[in-house]
């Protein structure tokens, strides 16, 4: 088969055949094609598009072009989440434990932070002894013994996402919706879960800031999902401000933790609840969401959840001695120039600030530190006076945090009149 010819047929706006995208995966994987060559192929496809029969073949082409996860020997129902990334987005540290504790098999393999974005694992690395690499014997071993599993991606599930995802980073093709949508689903589709609840984000903090694209994103990767066997659904969420409070890695496993424990912010229970009483209802365990939803709120309220997140951390080598999660060295608060309402956040200007902090990687070999962050003490809609705090720096060099609180002018927007509260939430979309 020629390469040249399918770069072509896509170019001159063509359908491609299951045996061509495999030649594409294939060549991606044992490099048996040239990245000049898969990069034209990505240029043509951004351009020209993919049919929703081509996303599917792609993603399950990809999904298989490596390492598979294979659950069918644990008994029971396996379920997986996935966010597209957010700032404060620590939903999966409560919403797996919730759905473990209602019989559930949690199997989730995550990533690390992204961009502007935080990520699970890294949160998770948090806690002292905890680990996220986990042989797979250990994996199923443990998704057995508790039915809860946090770990990272191994290197080689899905190859051929990883090396397609490097070259459209530095060619202008990271916003084909359809590409996109292939790279994640194939990483999903490897974990052979048997439920995936997807957390589509939109707003300035988010990959797709808008609420249009966001939903059209939601709806190809539900699409794939029912292609491959998977009962799927996507919630449609808002990042027009930081989720919680807390933004930065054991800050945020500290908030994760006051929820299971009864407590934290309404906005975070809120989608976690939401997003855990749809794995419910889509694994069968209650024939409505809203019985879904009394379900997961009675195993957070009645630390069930929380026990088995204690159980997980315990299991990876962590301790549950919270009070041990890194601490920074410094706290620096940042207040209100003047009274008013507090209008908007720059939420990806507050993820890139938290990553100056240290919270986040500049370059890839980075180390984190771990206490270092933001706590919100306002967010969209409150009204506030001069000289009214408006959230805390957590840090340990001062002239970083001298430079990021002067970068905070151009992060929070305050009005004279009141404003109303965001919505949370703007749909779901089911298969």
């Amino acid at each position: 088969m020629n390469t040249v010819d399918i770069i072509a047929k896509k170019r001159d706006g063509f359908s491609l055949s299951e045996s061509e995208l495999a030649h594409i995966v294939r060549g991606s994987v044992d490099r048996s094609i040239p990245d000049y060559q898969l990069a034209a192929f990505l240029m043509a496809g951004r351009i020209r598009g993919f049919s929703l029969e081509e996303t599917i073949r792609l993603t399950l082409l990809m999904a298989h072009s490596g390492e598979t996860m294979d659950l069918s020997g644990i008994p029971g129902i396996k379920v997986d989440k996935h966010s597209t990334g957010g700032v404060g987005d620590k939903t999966s540290l409560v919403v797996m434990p919730i759905i473990a504790a209602a019989g559930l098999i949690g199997a989730k393999m995550s990533g690390r932070g992204l961009g502007h974005t935080g990520g699970t694992l890294d949160k998770l690395e948090s806690i002292p002894g905890f680990s996220t690499s986990l042989s797979k014997a250990a994996f199923l071993r443990q998704l057995e013994e508790i039915g809860l599993a946090i770990v990272s991606q191994s290197g080689e599930l899905a190859p051929a996402d990883k090396t397609l995802y490097a070259l459209r980073d530095v060619t202008a093709t990271v916003d084909s919706l359809p590409l996109i949508a292939a790279s994640i689903m194939s990483k999903k589709l490897a974990m052979a879960a048997d439920v995936l609840v997807l957390d589509v984000k939109f707003g300035n903090g988010a990959m797709l800031p808008a609420l249009e694209d966001a939903g059209k994103l939601a709806a190809l990767m539900v699409d794939i999902a029912k292609g491959a066997g998977i009962k799927a659904s996507a919630v449609l969420s808002s990042m027009e401000q930081p989720l919680g409070r807390a933004i930065g890695n054991a800050l945020e496993v500290r908030e994760a933790v006051s929820l299971l424990q009864g407590e934290g912010p309404d906005d975070l229970r809120e989608l976690c609840l939401t997003l855990a009483a749809e794995q419910i209802f889509l694994a069968g365990l209650r024939s409505t969401v809203d019985s879904a939803r009394k379900l997961a709120e009675g195993l957070l309220q009645s630390g069930q959840a929380y026990e088995r997140f204690c159980a997980m951390v315990r299991s990876q080598g962590g301790s549950v001695d919270f009070a041990l999660l890194p601490r920074a060295e410094q706290i620096l608060e940042y207040r209100a120039s003047r009274e008013g309402y507090l209008a908007g956040f720059d939420t990806a200007g507050l993820g890139r600030a938290a990553i100056l902090l240290g919270a986040g990687r500049q370059k890839k070999e980075d180390r984190l530190d771990f206490g270092a962050g933001f706590v919100l003490a306002r967010k969209i809609g409150e009204r506030v006076q001069a000289g009214d705090l408006l959230l805390e720096i957590h840090g340990h060099d001062p002239a970083t945090m001298a430079a990021v609180c002067r970068e905070l002018d151009s992060c929070i927007r305050l009005t004279d009149s009141p404003i109303e509260k965001p919505s949370l939430i703007e749909g779901m979309i089911r298969g």
